[in-house]
Parts: C-alpha cells; structure tokens; sequence
C-alpha cells in the first residue's frame, strides 16, 4: 500500500468524540491529536475523482456531504486504490466526526482482500486498521441493521483469534446477500472474498448477478478477472474490455486486464493495458507528488510492462523501463523482503529482459546489481545468472565454476527446506542442463532440462508458478526446443516448442523456433503458419532481432497471423502519449515563495544548478524539528560537498525566527512560509487537522524532487540524505 509518511492528523471536526480517542492521542507536534491510528496515511485534502465508476453504497451521516465521499472511496476500494480511499474517508470524518461506516471504510483500507490471507496481522503493520474497525464497533448502534452486518462481518473476520478469515468474511458477506438480495455491494464483495474457497464457476454466478443490475461494476469486473486469472483465463475477456472502460482513470482497472491478456498470448492487448495504466499511474504521482515506492501497484505494473514489451521484441523499451525502475527512489525503512520494493523489480526485470535477449557482457557486467552476499537468494540467483551468462557467451570453465557455487546454494536452501527443491529446482536444473549440453554432455544436458521442466509444470498446474509476471526469462520447454534443434532432433523440437507455446501462448522465441524447425522438416506451410504468428507479435520489435533475422532469412511469406481468443488491437507506444509518460522521471518542484530573516523573497530559482535540501519544520518550540536542524547543521560541510544547500521553512513570521535562541547555532538559512501557501504546495500541511507537518524535501539542481519524506516526525537519517545526494550527483553527471 501507499507509504506517504504523511497523513497523521485528522480533523475530525469541531468536537470530535475526544472521550473516545484521548486513550491514544498524542501532544507531539505534527502529530495527530487523535492518536496513532491518524498518525500515517494521506494527510491533505481529497478531491472530487472521475472516472472510478458507480458503485453507489448509502450509509447513515449526519453530514449529506459525506455520502460523496464516502462513495469516492467505497469506489476506490473497488480498484484496490486503499490509500485515495482512506483520504476519501478521512475527510468523511472531518465532516461528520462520528460516522461508523467511515471508520469501517479506514479499517477495510487495511483489511482487505489482501490481508485476509496475511497469517499473523501484527500490530506494526495493521494495528491503526484495528483501531479504526474498532471505533466503528463503538458506533454501530447508531447505524441501520444493514451497516452494522457489515461492521460485524470485519469485526467477525478481522478478530485476532480468527486464522481462516476469508471463510468467516464469506459465511459473513452470504448472510449480508440472502437477508438484501438486492445489495450489490454485498455481492460484490462476497464474489471478491470467495475466488478460490470455491467454484469459479459458481462465483461467476454472483459476479453476474452484479453485473445484470450494473453492467460497469468495477468491483465486479475486478472479482471476475481474479476469479479466472490462473484458473481458466479466456473466460475473463468480456471483463477485461469493460473494467478499463467502467474505471478509465484508474491505473488498477487497466492493469488488470493485462494479467490475462498476457496469460492468452494476447500480447499487444496486454501491453497496451499495463501501458496504460503505467502512464495512468505516473500522472496521478507526478500531480500528488508521490514517488515510486509510495504508490504500491506502480513497480509491479512497470515491471509487467517491461516483460510483456520483452514479449513483443521490444528489447529496449523492457530495458529501459527497467533501469528506470532502478534508478527511482529507494524508501530507507522499507524492508528488504518487501514485496513491493522498486529495487527488487527493477534487478528482476532487468535481469530477465537481458537473459532472454542474450546480452551476456551485460548481465555479467560488475556494477549495478547490488548483490548481497549475506543473502540467501541473491547468493543463489548471483550464481544462476553467471552460469546461464558464461554458458552463452561459450565460456564454459567459468560458467562449471559458477555453477558449483550455485550447486553449493542450492544444496543448503534444501536442507534448510525441503520445498525449496519446488521451486528453486527449475533455475538450477535449467542452468545444469544449458551447461551440460555447452559441455558436449547432451544426453544429460536434456535430462537435467526435462527436470527443470517437469518442476515447471508441476507448479504451473497447482498454480504456484510465479508467473505475475514470471520471473525466468523463458518456459523452460523452449529451452529444450533449441537444444533439440540445435542436434537436429527436429521432431522432439517441434514437440518441445509446442508445449512452451502452451505455457506462454503466442511466444514469440518459441513461434521463431518452430518456424525454423519446420522449415527444416520441410514443410513449408507450417512454416510460413508459424513465421505469420510471429510477425504479428513482432510486428513492431526492436529492428535485428535474431529470433527474427533467423526466419526472414528462410524467405517466408510474412504476412502477420493472429492467432488469438479475441481480436487484438496492435501495441503502439506513441498512441497513449496522451495519458502521460510511460517511463518514471524525476517531477518539478512546486513553487517556493519564502521569505528570509530579512523579510526578502527566497525561490528555488536562486538555487539554481544546486541541490536543495528543503526542510518544512514546526518552529523552535518543536524539540524533534530543533534536533533535525542541528544534526544537519553538524554535517554541514558534507551536503557543501555534495553541492547541497540547506534551507528550513516554518510558519513563523521572519522576526521571530531570527530571535529564536533554540536556533541560535544552527547556520541553515530559516524562512518564513507565515500562511502556510509553500506547505501546502509540498504536501507538508494537514488539511484535515490543519496543522504543519514535517518535510524533508530533496531538489536537485534543475529543479525536481529526488526524494521526500512528510508525517509527524521529522526525517532524522542524515547519511541516507547524503547518500541519495551522492546519487543525484552521479546520474548528473552522466548526462
């Protein structure tokens, strides 16, 4: 989910419920008076959104404003957009400071379809939700009967006794449907919550239920691609042309569609969903100023996009995208496991996109990827990859060199884990077979592939193949292929490449290979068939492709082929420049219009070609803002070194600061924002509470924002600021 460290208080109106929520209230300033729970998330106020769909959902309010937004962010949840809708709720309570189904909506932005499978929901990551589905408990008395089976479905699913939370939701959301049959809401959870407790068919009854009463339900459209995706695909296409359509300025509602036009070889459909929804996704950012790791689904969905572009022969665009992702900025406190990291995605894709077009020199090259050696998996996919690389650049001693270290890791992850043989099993086999067969060994080269297949396919029937998108280059089965070619075995080829092909419809390598294979049976007209699918996929591929060059060469008839469940409209990029750019890049700064001790203007562009490290602080009765300032002030000589200028803004008026005696040591230049207009301009003001928050701002020399931090406490890690100054500095220079 969104980490925008900026959303800690809560103006809940001008009483609001203070008996209830002093137990956890806090007096720190920029902290929120309402305690913990408003203490993260979204901060400032919401706006009016287009585009989300209709998904009307009447609760009871003491403010008629607050059904809108309580509709906004119902919508949003529909599109698994939780932290615009916790902002949408938020501002309900601003208006109505006792709203239970507001709360409940705060407490579903957390408990949600994703958590309900989390095994243990600890305090740190979800403890606020606990607190706002508890407030909702407090007040559902004072709702309609209907209101609170929803409250009490979350109160019941969401206990922290309760281990099967999706079973007791959906016990909970059938009894919601069969006591108002005519709510669609509760249908259209219940079919979300159900995918795969049951039939799919049976929860496409449900879905369809939905849709009868509203054909452009996002909610249901959303449930039936998740309810198909890995189950049986193609029944999700109806859903996929209209989830986009019934939620068109939503980056979730075109990324879906993806996962299954990808899953059906329709490759061009799928990239122009991911696509579309990327520059969706990165417009919203670079007009909230959020950056990559703070919008949860932006490095999943590029790093679909890049694959698929792989897909297409787009070999530079997936590159690209790739370095991008890798080059954006980090989150100092995200966990190294974190599923969501921008990092791991762009190692990942990049890694894959070089692998499946075979620059080895690049993907052996020494810098760049960050290994840790302490690390268990880098260990294991450091080795892997070096193996694979050496092994196709024909160096055959240091990939059997390579491939002992990865020998070595994988041995220890299985005795550590039995299941580790699932699936780390398919890189290593694949990687022991590639060298066997470079080594002349072809007969166990094969089997070793045939394993590493065999453990492929084992996962993908039980649908426990990571394949969102996959993180090896290649269905192993295409592996096979080629070596069988390559012996000149060309009927176990053609059976190889077939397999891949069901694997990964519509592969372009695999489509290559057996245009080639048949080719060399000759039979031409199979041939040609198979030189035409691949045309259509590859219709506009990166020019020298060798999958491509190798069949050209064959004189074939090219006229592109599709061979796919629904017609496809060809991906071109330039198309959807009108949603915005594809590919993120550092956004311009807001207007800075400060004032000096000296009562004079202060901008950004006084600053110009230097870095600006631009800090928003509560004033010099805030202890934590004093001890910020004078920890930069220490290491003041170091941000000069990375040609970095400080400068600290507050609400005081310039006299004031300029006589402060808690500041009097601190150099760094102090100016005065007295109406708070720079703090909003940044994010760094709570509309909510309207009340200043802390901001720690990175600006690079031409202006853009490199990495901000904005909450209740300030930004204390000073060698991470430097650090990321020391990069900027680097890219810089090499443009």
């Amino acid at each position: 989910m969104h980490k925008a460290h900026g959303f800690r208080r809560s103006v809940l109106g001008l009483v609001v419920s203070s008996l209830c929520l002093a137990a956890f209230a806090s007096e720190d300033p920029g902290h929120s008076r309402h305690g913990t729970a408003f203490d993260s998330g979204m901060r400032t106020k919401p706006w009016e959104m287009k585009g989300l769909g209709n998904t009307p959902f009447p609760i009871t309010c003491k403010n008629a404003e607050v059904q809108k937004w309580f509709d906004q962010g119902n919508a949003l949840l529909h599109s698994f957009w939780f932290e615009e809708a916790e902002r949408s709720f938020r501002w309900c309570l601003k208006l109505d400071p006792d709203c239970a189904m507001a709360y409940w909506g705060l407490a579903r932005c957390g408990f949600n379809w994703f958590s309900s499978l989390v095994p243990s929901l600890d305090e740190k990551d979800f403890g606020r939700y606990r607190k706002f589905l508890n407030e909702a408990i407090r007040r559902k008395a004072d709702v309609s009967e209907r209101e609170r089976t929803y409250i009490e479905a979350w109160e019941r699913g969401f206990a922290p006794e309760v281990k099967e939370r999706r079973e007791v939701l959906v016990d909970e959301l059938q009894s919601i449907v069969l006591a108002y049959p005519d709510d669609s809401e509760a249908k259209a959870l219940l079919a979300l919550f159900n995918i795969r407790q049951g039939s799919a068919l049976a929860n496409q009854l449900v879905i369809d239920q939905v849709l009868a009463k509203n054909p452009m339900h996002p909610g249901a459209h959303h449930a039936s691609i998740h309810n198909w995706d890995g189950v049986s695909p193609a029944q999700a296409i109806k859903s996929c042309q209209l989830y986009g359509q019934s939620a068109p300025d939503v980056g979730h509602a075109r990324h879906m569609p993806g996962h299954i036009y990808s899953k059906i070889g329709m490759w061009h459909e799928a990239a122009i969903a991911m696509d579309s929804a990327t520059r969706i996704e990165l417009q919203y950012m670079n007009d909230r100023l959020a950056l990559p790791f703070e919008t949860w689904n932006f490095p999943h969905n590029r790093d679909y996009l890049g694959y698929i572009q792989e897909q297409l022969g787009m070999a530079e665009a997936s590159i690209r995208g790739a370095k991008d992702l890798l080059a954006s900025p980090i989150d100092p406190d995200d966990d190294a496991e974190d599923e969501y990291d921008t990092t791991r995605f762009g190692r990942s894709g990049l890694l894959r996109a070089l692998i499946k077009f075979e620059r080895w020199d690049e993907v052996l090259a020494a810098d760049g990827w960050s290994w840790k050696e302490k690390d268990d998996d880098d260990k294991f996919m450091k080795a892997f990859v070096e193996t694979v690389a050496n092994v196709g650049l024909g160096r055959v001693v240091e990939a059997r060199d390579r491939f002992a270290q990865l020998e070595s890791s994988f041995d220890e992850a299985v005795k550590k884990d039995k299941n580790a043989e699932e699936f780390r099993g398919i890189p290593f086999h694949a990687a022991e077979g590639l060298l066997l067969v470079a080594e002349g060994e072809f007969l166990d080269g094969q089997r070793a592939l045939l394993d590493a297949a065999r453990l492929e396919q084992r996962a993908r029937n039980a649908h426990d193949y990571p394949n969102d998108p996959p993180m090896l280059a290649w269905p192993v089965m295409r592996l096979v292929g080629d070596a069988y070619f390559k012996r000149g075995d060309y009927r176990s080829a053609v059976d190889a490449y077939e397999q891949a092909l069901e694997n990964e419809p519509n592969d372009a390598f695999s489509l290559s290979g057996l245009a080639r294979t048949w080719y060399a049976l000759k039979n031409a007209e199979q041939a040609e068939l198979y030189a035409g699918r691949l045309a259509h996929v590859w219709s506009n591929a990166d020019p020298g492709l060798k999958w491509m060059t190798e069949v050209t060469k064959l004189g074939l008839g090219k006229r592109p082929v599709a061979d796919t469940l629904a017609p496809e409209r060809v991906y071109r990029p330039q198309d959807l420049d009108r949603l915005g750019p594809s590919n993120w890049a550092p956004y311009a700064a807001p207007k800075l219009d400060v004032a000096n001790g000296e009562g004079k203007p202060v901008r950004l562009e006084d600053y110009h070609g230097q870095n600006v490290v631009l800090v928003f602080f509560i004033g010099d009765y805030c202890i934590h803002c004093v001890e910020q300032l004078a920890a930069m002030n220490k290491r003041m000589t170091e941000f000069e070194e990375k040609k970095a200028v400080v400068l600290a803004v507050c609400s005081a008026p310039p006299s004031q600061t300029k006589a402060s005696s808690s500041l009097k040591d601190v150099k760094i230049p102090i100016l005065s924002d007295s109406n708070h207009e720079n703090a909003r301009r940044f994010a760094s003001y709570d509309d909510f509470e309207e009340i200043e928050l802390h901001s720690t701002i990175l600006i690079d020399g031409a202006g853009r924002v490199r990495w901000k931090r904005t909450g209740g406490a300030p930004f204390m890690n000073i060698d991470f600021l430097l650090q990321e100054l020391g990069r900027v500095n680097d890219e810089m220079r090499e443009k």
